[in-house]
Parts: structure tokens; sequence; C-alpha cells
């Protein structure tokens, strides 16, 4: 089957025009993004679209019946982050933007929608010369887009369709578990669930030992090596050829993405944003205080002080108190949530990793189906 489409497209006669010259643009509907949200209601028919993943849910008497289209459309957020969003149900979108739609029985829409997703970086350059980065109808409306028999049209959509279908579903499956990550883990760490075998609230400060990393310049680091570095972000700066915080520590993110708190299961490098903490054995398993640090992350963020650079202050995680319960129990507890963390979070064997490995499949499918020569 593979081998008989890949004939098809090496033998289709393809032709090549402007977008413009295929389908018809449109224009939006005037709304600030204050009406957007005044007019939002759940479950309302008509979706308007801004930048971004930003939209409002709203009646069909909301807005003017000329500013709604029906038609299965392109639609060009042209603005900020710019791409390409295919929709097929009544829509409208604010008038800095504009969308396309097929009145040529022979050009399926949503072929041309997927070979503009394909090019979408061609856009974002262009978008990224301007101060604010955006793109002019003329980039899309002048853009040569290839024009296989219709049947081959169809085929490649059904096709991409496929792989697109399941990508989704393991991001929906990714979002369940997550959810369930974090209903089990507020429940398992609440005070009437631990009040069964007995616990203690503790300020962080008096039972572990809170460590500062220290400085690198980025002249010291590499691309690759064997000791992350950790600074701002939970992606590492670089790497160093040494380490200063031992295998399965937390740490927490001072500076920058201040409040992110991670853990890591091998030795690496705190830089001086990042903060370690040294647990007492006899007393702490380090993945409970991760799990008890992640179910305040909303308190430890509300103490980041906002700023060019926002930073969290060393009293601040010192002063955050989590539950202590026995040893055996904080055991328990994390031999249950590290199930659902790690399918979460896993990139080497967790539901990222099979998603990554989707995604790389269908843009080398996506890339084979829509070459054309190219």
């Amino acid at each position: 089957m593979k081998t008989n489409i890949l004939t098809m497209i090496e033998q289709a006669e393809v032709a090549w025009k402007p977008l413009g010259e295929i389908l018809v643009r449109t224009k939006g509907t005037k709304i600030t993004a204050g009406q957007m949200k005044e007019l939002h209601k759940e479950n309302a028919p008509i979706k308007i679209f801004a930048g971004g993943k930003t939209f409002a849910l709203v009646d069909f008497d909301d807005i003017p019946q000329k500013d709604i289209n029906n038609e299965p459309s392109i639609i060009v957020k042209s603005r900020g982050i710019i791409e390409f969003e295919f929709y097929d149900k009544p829509f409208s979108h604010k008038n800095e933007m504009w969308s396309y739609h097929s009145q040529n029985e022979n050009i399926e829409t949503k072929f041309v929608y997927y070979f503009l997703k394909q090019n979408e970086l061609h856009f974002q350059k262009i978008g990224s010369k301007m101060q604010m980065p955006q793109i002019a109808t003329p980039d899309t409306d002048k853009f040569l887009i290839p024009i296989p028999p219709l049947e081959l049209q169809k085929e490649i959509v059904k096709r991409l369709d496929i792989l697109t279908e399941l990508e989704a579903t393991l991001e929906a499956e990714l979002t369940l578990r997550k959810k369930q990550y974090q209903y089990y883990r507020d429940f398992l760490l609440s005070e009437n669930e631990l009040a069964k075998v007995g616990f203690e609230w503790k300020r962080l400060g008096e039972v572990v030992n809170l460590k500062r990393g220290k400085r690198l310049v980025r002249s010291e680091l590499e691309e690759t090596g064997e000791y992350a570095v950790y600074q701002n972000s939970l992606q590492p700066l670089g790497y160093y050829h040494q380490a200063n915080c031992p295998s399965n520590s937390t740490f927490i993110i001072t500076a920058g993405a201040a409040g992110e708190i991670g853990y890591s299961y091998t030795d690496f490098w705190a830089a001086d944003d990042c903060y370690y903490l040294q647990c007492p054995k006899d007393k702490l398993n380090d993945r409970f205080v991760y799990h008890a640090l992640m179910n305040q992350k909303q308190k430890i963020v509300g103490q980041v002080r906002k700023a060019s650079v926002p930073r969290l202050g060393r009293n601040s995680i010192e002063n955050i108190k989590i539950p202590i319960p026995p040893l055996d129990t904080q055991a328990k507890i994390v031999a249950i949530l590290d199930k659902f963390d790690h399918l979460t979070s896993s990139i080497t064997d967790g539901l990222p990793k099979e998603i990554e490995l989707r995604r790389k499949q269908y843009e080398y499918y996506r890339e084979l189906l829509l070459g054309f020569g190219m």
C-alpha cells in the first residue's frame, strides 16, 4: 500500500499554483480580547480564534452573520506565534488574521493545510524579520502549492489524518495520566489520609540541608558531556566534567523559571541559581520529599518575586511546610506516585517518548507524501 501511494506521487502530474489562486481568502470579525472574554460561553457553537491557543466560544447572534464562516478552512495565525490551523465547524477569527477555503471541487482544503503546516518554518522566518513577528496576506497568497489529482490529495489527507489522530490520542492519554498523578498525590499526602499513620508538619529548613549550587561561566560548559548543569530552568544549561550534586537529589530553581522543582537520578552540577536538598536517610525518603514539594508547588511559585528576572529566596524555600509520616509510609507513597510520574515524564519509555516517536514518524511521512520533487 505504501509503495502504491509513493508510485502515485512519483507518477502524478503536479501543477504549482499560488495559494491565492486556488483558495478563497476570507476576513475575520472586529472583536477585542475583552469582548471575546465577555462573550465566551462553554459549549457555544461558534469558535472565534485569536493568536496562539486563545479562542472564545460564542452564540450565532453574538457577532455579525457575515463574519461567520461555515466552510472547512485553513486559519492563518499571522502574529506572534505564526502557524496554521484547520477547522471544519462554524467559526470566525480576529480581523488581523485571515483564512482560506475551497470553492474548487478539484482542491481538497485539508491537503493544502498539511502542505502549509509542513512549511510553517518558512513563514515564521518571514515573520521574524519584524519587531513583532507577523506576516501579511501577500506572504501566503503568493506561496506556491502543489496540486496533484484530487484522488491523490484525498489519499494523502487520509494517511496524515490517521497519524495526526494517533498523536492526539497519545496527548490526551498523557493529560489524563497527569491528572491521575495529581489526584493520587493530593489524596495520599492529604492530612486525612496521613493522619491514619501519624505525621508531623515540618518546615523544609528543619528537616533538610538546603545547599546552593556553584556558578559556572558559559565558557566552561560543553554541549554534551557526562554531568548536566542546572541553572535557571529544568533544561540543562550545558554539561560539565564534574558533579557537585549526588544522584537521587531534589533541586529547586530560584531564578528565571523560579519555583520549578526537579529531581535527578544521576549526579549533576547545580549552578548558583539552583538549590539542592540533602535529606537525612534515617528520616526522609528523597523521592517522598520531591513529591511532597510538588504538592506544594503552587505555594512555592506564589513566593516568587516578580521582576525582570523572577527570583525565589532561600527563606521562602526553607519555610515551606511538608508532612513527614513514618519512613515505611513514605516508601509506599513513593512506589505509587512514581508509577504515574514515570509514565508521564519519562523520556526513555513513558508517554512523552511515545509521543516524540509518533511525531517524528508523522513528520517523516508528511515530508514523504508532500515532497513532489521539492
